[in-house]
């Protein structure tokens, strides 16, 4: 039994020392294989445990006007940011920091104790650099840890409330949420880099490796909009809301020949600098969003589609007589008084009688008015792709009734834009020719179409002169040294979810061009709800056109095209009895 108990135990012996050199023979080979074949391995492993990558900020590109003067810039901010689960280790120090952060300890405590499990936090957003230092000087005399700073770029808008609804905002991520700034946040936001540094594992920062991608800024983009005609149309406008007691309201100014838009403008605005009390309707950019139905600004339109058919000649007649016409149950009724039972096609738009121009589109018919309405732009899109625009609504019928044909005539049944209205006029007063609008300056402006014949369009352009010059015509909206056309409007504000309109509610219009030498600018003016001298857009927003187009001819320097006529000769004009819309 002893014998071959001696005879088992070398062959275990044996059996053991050969699995332990298999062993080692299997560990070598490992090292070999980490350290020699497939040396990347550790490398991966070790970096991917200590090296990190931080992303560089890119400076987003600045906005300007045609001129290029800023609208938009980003400076840098410091961000503090920190780790809870470091900060929890030093709770004695949460009142300092607090102090240094201009927080209360309480609400600094509570925050920390509620991300006590998690990494991140910020701790504040949009400091100064200096500020930024500061803090972070503090940190580091009284060894707080787990408390770091990042660079970031605030957006900081020069002409503030100015230039609100056309520049927009950005959030605090510095992504575009308004405006231009959303519109073009691709062309403008720019790449981010990217920054490999070396970390402990408590996150502490050990070297700076390397810049690996470096940050690419964003485009600068330059608007078509002139900063001085934007303070020049604001400042207009906002006293005209104040004078006439209005809710709101809109003003756009445009080159009919390059479809540039060079102001536009809203009352009420806002600050993009301080949002903390701005209200949800302040945001809107009425001038594009809001729609609404354009009343006698219409009839110019018309007016064309008749002088189009060849069947109608300014000199041509229409009676007028008693100032009401009957349709089914609808009547048609003029606000203005009319001298004489008939009326000439000029004379239609200075009485501006809807009487009158519901006669011209019974004999030419709906379709004719609704085809020159189509083509200089009313009922789609602008093509501006601004967020939020709405392209309103132009009725299309397959039989044409006498009330939706008398309606179209006149300026309702449909709804538009303030920038569709400008732009329609913009055609008018471009011989007939109709440009695509835009937000970009023009350096080569797209060639037009021809929307109107342009003998009709130019026919159109002496009527409207007259509209306003005439003894009888809309003399508030006249400016001084130059010759100007124009029409004006006042249209009922329907209920919303009805088809009635809203007792006692009116939006006030005038849309018009010049100087009639060489007309070069479109001033259209929106008023809503005027509830103090009155609501005729002849009576209110006549007098916002003079101002403003006659400052546009002068900051432009474009000549004087009517030096004879004087201040005292303008002070005579007869009373305003026409124009009302």
């Amino acid at each position: 039994m002893k014998n071959l108990q001696g005879a088992l135990y070398p062959w275990r012996f044996r059996v053991a020392i050969g699995l332990l050199l298999l062993m080692v023979a299997a560990i070598v080979w490992r090292i070999v294989d980490l350290h020699v074949i497939d040396h990347d391995f550790l490398q991966e492993q070790g970096d991917a445990r200590s090296v990190r990558y931080i992303p560089i900020p890119a400076h987003r590109g600045q906005i300007t006007d045609r001129n290029g003067e800023p609208l938009a810039v980003s400076t840098p901010v410091a961000t503090l940011w920190a780790n809870p689960k470091e900060l929890v280790l030093e709770r004695e120090k949460w009142p300092t920091l607090a102090h240094a952060l201009g927080q209360t300890s309480e609400a600094l405590s509570a925050r920390l104790e509620q991300m006590a499990d998690k990494e991140f936090i910020y701790l504040v957003r949009g400091l100064t650099p200096e500020q930024g230092e500061a803090v972070m000087a503090v940190v580091k005399a009284n060894k707080i840890p787990g408390v770091y700073s990042i660079e970031e770029f605030r957006r900081f808008y020069p002409a503030g409330d100015v230039t609100a609804h056309v520049v927009g905002f950005t959030d605090v991520d510095d992504h575009g949420r308004e405006g231009v700034e959303l519109s073009y946040d691709g062309w403008l936001a720019g790449v981010a880099g990217k920054r490999q540094v070396l970390k402990d594992r408590r996150g502490h920062l050990i070297r700076d490796l390397q810049v690996t991608r470096n940050a690419k800024a964003g485009k600068t983009l330059t608007l078509s909009i002139d900063l001085r005609l934007q303070y020049l149309a604001n400042r207009e406008l906002r006293n005209a809301i104040i004078e006439n007691g209005a809710k709101a309201g809109s003003l756009v100014i445009l080159d009919v020949r390059t479809g540039e838009i060079l102001a536009m403008v809203n009352q009420p605005t806002y600050n993009p600098n301080n949002r903390r009390d701005m209200l949800p309707e302040m945001m809107r950019n009425r001038a594009m969003i809001d729609v609404f139905e354009p009343g006698s600004t219409m009839k110019p339109l018309s007016m064309s589609a008749a002088l189009e058919t060849g069947r109608w000649k300014p000199t041509d007649t229409v009676e007028v007589y008693p100032g009401t016409l009957q349709i089914g149950r609808y009547t048609i009724r003029d606000v203005s008084k009319t001298e004489g039972p008939v009326l000439d096609l000029t004379g239609i738009l200075i009485r501006s009688s809807n009487v009158g121009m519901s006669k011209v589109a019974f004999d030419i018919g709906g379709q004719a008015i609704y085809s020159v309405m189509q083509k200089v732009g009313l009922g789609q899109d602008t093509g501006l792709g601004f967020p939020g625009e709405r392209v309103g609504n132009l009725p299309n019928y397959r039989d044409w009734r006498k009330a939706e044909t008398a309606t179209l005539s006149y300026g309702y049944g449909l709804s538009v834009t303030a920038v569709q209205l400008a732009h329609a006029y913009a055609a008018l007063a471009n011989n007939g020719q109709t440009v695509p609008l835009t937000m970009i300056r023009a350096d080569n402006p797209p060639k037009g179409s021809q929307a109107i014949p342009e003998q009709v369009a130019k026919t159109i352009q002496g009527m409207l002169q007259q509209v306003v010059e005439a003894p009888n015509g809309v003399y508030r909206a006249q400016v001084p040294g130059y010759h100007v056309a124009g029409k004006s409007g006042t249209a009922r504000k329907a209920q919303v979810g009805t088809k009635g309109y809203t007792e006692n509610a009116y939006r006030s219009l005038f849309t018009g061009f010049g100087p009639m030498s060489n007309p070069r600018f479109v001033v259209a003016v929106v008023i809503d709800e005027p509830s103090k001298a009155g609501y005729f857009g002849g009576l209110v927003s006549a007098p916002v056109f003079s101002k403003v187009m006659s400052g546009t001819l002068r900051l432009m320097n474009i000549p004087p095209d009517n030096l004879q006529a004087t201040p005292q000769q303008t002070a005579n004009a007869a009373p305003d009895k026409g124009g009302r819309g």
